[in-house]
């Protein structure tokens, strides 16, 4: 029995769309509403997904081009600490042979002693404006570090959204349901006959 003659209209065939009777004309038109309903679902599941899939592939790349810029950033970091390192070495041997030079003149007094305290004096605060530019070298590395891990973040969560945007466009079993009954009732008062 077809849905339509079990909603009271006429059976025999008439004169409409291809001789087709009122009941076989809504049933043929719920039918394609329904697979049209139906077919969109899985279309909209599709796209879902295929952004699902293509997020995976993103997320993978996010995360290759944030340890590529880390490494980097390290490799910097350490090749600075190292010429600040030699730079010091080479600043304090300097100061030494300063020195030795101040106590091989042999002069005598108070001179000698200022002169060795200022070299001191010197080569200890050049000492110090390169620890304190290592100091500032890793402060901004942490920071740097800080900065791709936020945007690797930043990236992670607009990919993560997209998923949830996709996935909520999908209509549920429910709305297409509903989508299918309502244009199904509009069928069936358009075919119902006037008069």
């Amino acid at each position: 029995m077809c849905v339509g003659a079990a909603l009271g209209l006429s059976t025999t065939a008439g004169s409409g769309l291809f001789g087709l009777s009122a009941a076989s004309a809504f049933n043929i038109g719920l039918g394609l509403t329904a697979a049209n309903a139906f077919a969109g679902r899985a279309a909209a599941q599709q796209r879902a997904d295929q952004t699902y899939n293509q997020a995976l592939l993103a997320n993978q790349s996010a995360e290759r081009d944030k340890r590529q810029q880390q490494l980097a950033l390290s490799e910097k970091k350490a090749e600075e600490e190292k010429f600040a390192a030699q730079d010091k070495f080479a600043k304090t041997i300097d100061a030494l042979q300063a020195s030795r030079a101040i106590v091989a003149s042999e002069q005598a007094g108070t001179t000698v002693g200022l002169l060795l305290m200022d070299t001191e004096r010197q080569a200890a605060n050049y000492r110090e404006r390169i620890n304190q530019s290592i100091e500032s070298m890793q402060r901004q590395y942490l920071f740097n570090i800080q900065s791709t891990e936020s945007q690797f973040e930043g990236r992670r969560n607009q990919l993560q959204s997209n998923i949830n945007e996709a996935y909520n466009a999908i209509p549920s079993l429910g709305q297409t349901l509903l989508n299918i009954g309502t244009q199904g009732a509009g069928m069936y008062l358009s075919a119902l006959p006037t008069g």
